[in-house]
């Protein structure tokens, strides 16, 4: 799976993305919080700086631009500092925001967090004030975001909808933009408000939403595992949709598509969670672009998935890219796959290890009755770099270099042994009798052999250090070598 998903985020197309919902302004503001006022029992926090992000449905489409979505942001900005300010925005974060409805009589949401930080601890949110008119906006105003977002239609491959329950998504809006979406055959992705009435969403493609508005929508507990089908169950018939995703924190999410059984999606690996806010944004921007690129929808989820995970170990909302991701897909592979790999797979692994910024470690040598001497050799060469990829001669090959007695062991059990070493990342085998078309296929940034060498004894050194590259000689162990150890048995045996 993971090879796929890596495929789908490594070629995500330039597509369009109409991105229509209550747009808002974040503000941090960030100070020491080390005392409490004499005047009342409350901290004091002690002005250190300042910060402005999109939030809301602004955030949303900041993170489809990071992954590479042409987007088309439609909403409501007040007439003010604040409006103009998320324009910006949105504008460096490579949104098009020409579809923004300014109205004169509302202001623009704004979210302002106090953050205090005491004795170089993480930084803790401490209050937030918000700034909105949550009322209807008149017929006017839902006339132009409407003009606007059938206008951006023409040239968008999907549509989202980021309802906070701030004004910009009436009902009909959202009636509005359904049903023109479905006429030009357009997808509708809607991550919904917590509301109980959901009406307004019939005929979209796809909801996702997490526990808590699942559980409000359907007027049921979405507790136990068997709740999460029976809510989803629910909204796919009574919204006429195509599929369902519930987030459920911890669990994963939970994915519904009409007409076949329901799945739960596991997250790839535990996440330490720094800040929840943004992660049900980052799941909507990843399925909207995952299925623009052709993803069928378990593998948008499981995308999804990995790209809110990301998300949460971060503070506030931040967009996450696709080298991110491709990066945690890569390296969470490592845990459920196989070491060993023909040489043409090993080069595309590589290469999306480089792209990581990862730096490749080689060696390579016969290994034939491994020992201590061996598991320290590779500890030492996987200190040197980020990943250690090791060339194991094939018994064809040790048997020209050290005569036909030569290996004892074969090399599938060579291999297989080699396998279970937590130091060794990739191995590979060679037939030649020398590793230099390896060491030239593969252009490590660290050559690896033992101190028995003279640097300029070691095959491919000079290769590797015309590409900027270094050479290593791991110490040795005495009476740690393959050689002392069959002498040994040799001996034993004898007496």
């Amino acid at each position: 799976m993971q090879t796929r998903l890596i495929q789908i985020i490594e070629s995500l197309p330039r597509s369009g993305v109409l991105l229509v919902g209550d747009l808002m302004l974040d503000k941090y503001l960030y100070g020491n919080a080390e005392r409490v006022s004499p005047e009342a029992p409350v901290l004091v926090l002690h002005y250190q700086h300042e910060e402005k992000r999109c939030g809301g449905a602004a955030n949303v489409a900041a993170m489809l631009a990071k992954l590479n979505a042409a987007v088309h942001a439609v909403g409501l900005i007040g007439k003010d500092d604040s409006g103009a300010e998320l324009s910006r925005l949105l504008e460096q974060s490579g949104v098009d925001a020409g579809g923004l409805v300014v109205a004169a009589d509302r202001p623009t949401t704004c979210k302002l967090r106090l953050v205090g930080a005491a004795q170089h601890r993480h930084a803790q949110q401490l209050m937030r004030l918000d700034f909105e008119d949550i009322s209807e906006p008149s017929p006017q105003l839902s006339e132009q975001i409407l003009a606007r977002c059938k206008k951006s239609m023409q040239s968008c491959a999907v549509v989202c909808i980021e309802d906070y329950n701030k004004g910009a998504v009436s009902d009909a809006v959202c009636r509005g933009i359904i049903s023109e979406a479905k006429q030009r055959k357009i997808p509708v992705l809607v991550d919904p408000a917590l509301i109980s009435d959901y009406r307004k969403y019939a005929g979209a493609t796809c909801l996702k939403l997490n526990r808590a508005e699942a559980a409000k929508a359907t007027g049921k507990a979405v507790e136990a595992l068997d709740d999460f089908h029976v809510a989803a169950e629910t909204l796919l018939k009574q919204l006429d949709l195509e599929a369902v995703v519930v987030t459920a924190d911890r669990r994963g999410a939970y994915l519904a598509i009409r007409g076949q059984p329901g799945q739960w999606v596991k997250h790839l690996r535990p996440r330490q969670v720094f800040d929840a806010t943004g992660a049900g944004d980052m799941m909507l921007a990843m399925l909207a672009v995952a299925r623009a690129a052709g993803a069928s929808w378990l593998e948008a989820v499981e995308l999804g998935n990995v790209a809110a995970g990301l998300e949460v170990e971060k503070f506030g909302t931040v967009a996450i890219e696709p080298s991110e991701i491709a990066a945690e897909l890569t390296a969470t592979s490592l845990e459920h796959r196989r070491k060993e790999l023909p040489l043409d797979k090993l080069l595309v692994e590589l290469q999306r290890h480089r792209a990581a910024g990862k730096k490749i470690v080689f060696t390579n040598g016969c290994f034939d009755l491994i020992h201590l001497g061996h598991v320290k050799y590779f500890q030492f060469a996987r200190r040197q770099g980020d990943l250690l990829v090791v060339g194991v001669n094939t018994d064809a090959s040790i048997s020209r270099l050290k005569g036909p007695k030569r290996p004892i062991i074969g090399e599938t059990d060579r291999v297989g042994v080699l396998e279970e070493l937590e130091s060794i990342d990739y191995l590979v085998r060679f037939d030649e009798d020398t590793p230099l078309k390896l060491i030239e296929a593969i252009r490590p940034d660290v050559l690896v052999k033992g101190a028995d060498y003279k640097k300029e004894d070691v095959v491919g050194w000079n290769l590797v250090e015309g590409w900027g590259g270094r050479v290593a000689l791991a110490p040795l162990i005495d009476g740690k070598s393959t050689s002392s150890l069959i002498q040994r048995i040799i001996e034993k045996h004898q007496d």
